[in-house]
């Protein structure tokens, strides 16, 4: 079995590994509103960085929460990251490299249909 560091960035090859091992219980892309193209990560979900105070709230404070966001150019995962820490959160990983990284290795996304206001 891998071994998984415990630090709080991770690469590609540690996130498959926490995935297969069911290690994760929240899997976040952290993408703004207007950043976020539709696509995620199979498994995970969107909570917008500006929604992780709301949508922790009643979550245990050991939860298993690995972020993500586009790429490894924009720091949003580690502003996630370091928000959940100043709530208490102690098992808090980034995935580097996030949705382009993934989708660089080959592997799949979800697709959500985006919708926008007509004025």
């Amino acid at each position: 079995m891998t071994d998984i560091p415990d630090y709080n960035a991770i690469t590609i090859q540690h996130l498959v590994e926490l995935l297969r091992r069911h290690a994760v219980e929240e899997f976040w892309n952290v993408v703004s509103d207007d950043d976020f193209t539709g696509e995620l990560i199979p498994g995970s979900r969107r909570v917008p960085i500006d929604r992780i105070g709301r949508e922790c709230a009643r979550m245990p404070r050991d939860t298993a929460i690995v972020v993500y966001c586009s790429d490894a150019r924009w720091p949003v995962s580690k502003y996630a990251a370091t928000e959940l820490e100043v709530l208490g959160f102690k098992n808090v990983r980034v995935f580097e490299g996030g949705l382009a990284a993934w989708k660089a290795s080959g592997r799949g996304v979800e697709t959500l249909l985006r919708l926008v206001a007509v004025p």
